[in-house]
């Protein structure tokens, strides 16, 4: 009768052992989750309703900051900015990267390198690239403004300098430097359509085309999903980008969320605002992806 729980014993000591081995890999991340990430988000909750400067106390104001944020102009500048961002680069991207992908889909020399070549710009360091798209959309001396002067344009766009072009420079410049990252998902969910589909789509006379859109697209739903609200998310919060290539302007033509809520509590330290307008963000990107499950758990349904 004692061998049973020195054996019961026995069998828990790797158990145990195991847990603790588990819980000293998973509770560095937890901890650095919880100070880093879960703590400043629950402060950011209870300063928004408060006016706080960093320099005293915070002060309760109840919704005083919500209310502010009706009649600010340049809140609803950024918003309507934001906006504007996001409908024009989720599909810009999503095009080009499944492009790319199709593409570089193919048993291709150098194919390998391409594909480097085309994600490169995700990993490139983003003061770097502003300022070299800059040069590019100069108005006076650019390559891209002589280029179209050389094909007949006589008053090309000012671009970056321009409030009407501003936006759509800065569209431009995201969509070339995430597409080469999104290109990647759209291979992998490629090459994890099964060939068996495509060769019994050739059997039956299907051209190119109809291959794509019975059988590609299909099989692409899950991918193209994921990277739409992973698009979706990153448009709502594109911050260092515009910061870099034109900090808000000319005007406020290129101001978006994210630097509203930088200016306001990093430069004017109106700390409790800025958590207010963050709020804002969050029940933004929180509807449109509760929106977009709902679309696709519709679909597959």
């Amino acid at each position: 009768m004692t061998s049973m729980p020195v054996a019961r014993r026995r069998r828990s000591r790797p158990v145990w052992r195991n847990t603790v081995v588990g819980w000293s890999f998973l509770l560095p991340n937890f901890i650095g989750f919880a100070v880093l990430t879960l703590v400043p988000v629950v402060l950011l909750f209870y300063y928004a309703f408060t006016s706080w400067d960093v320099f005293g106390g915070a002060e309760w104001t109840g919704l005083a900051n919500f209310r502010q944020l009706l009649h600010d102009h340049s809140f609803w500048t950024a918003l309507s900015n934001t906006v504007y961002y996001t409908l024009f680069h989720i599909p810009l991207t999503l095009a080009a990267s499944l492009v790319l992908a199709l593409l570089l889909n193919r048993k291709l020399r150098a194919v390998a390198f391409f594909r480097t070549v085309a994600f490169f710009p995700y990993i490139t360091s983003i003061v770097a690239l502003a300022q070299v798209w800059n040069m590019l959309f100069s108005p006076g001396y650019g390559p891209i403004n002589e280029i179209l002067r050389a094909v007949g344009v006589h008053h090309p766009p000012g671009w970056t300098t321009s409030a009407d072009w501003s936006m759509p420079a800065v569209i431009l410049v995201g969509t070339w430097r995430e597409m080469g990252y999104y290109m990647l998902l759209f291979l992998a969910g490629l090459q994890a359509i099964p060939t068996q589909l495509y060769e019994a789509a050739r059997v039956d006379g299907a051209t190119a085309w109809q291959r794509f859109r019975a059988v590609t697209l299909p099989g692409l739903r899950p991918t193209t999903f994921f990277v739409t609200v992973m698009l979706t998310i990153g448009s709502f919060k594109v911050f260092d980008l515009i910061l870099v290539m034109t900090n808000g302007g000319p005007g406020q033509s290129t101001l978006v969320l994210s630097q509203f809520i930088y200016q306001k509590g990093f430069v004017e330290n109106q700390f409790g605002y800025a958590s207010a307008v963050s709020i804002v963000l969050f029940v933004v990107c929180l509807l449109v992806t509760v929106a977009q499950f709902s679309v696709n758990r519709r679909r597959n349904a």
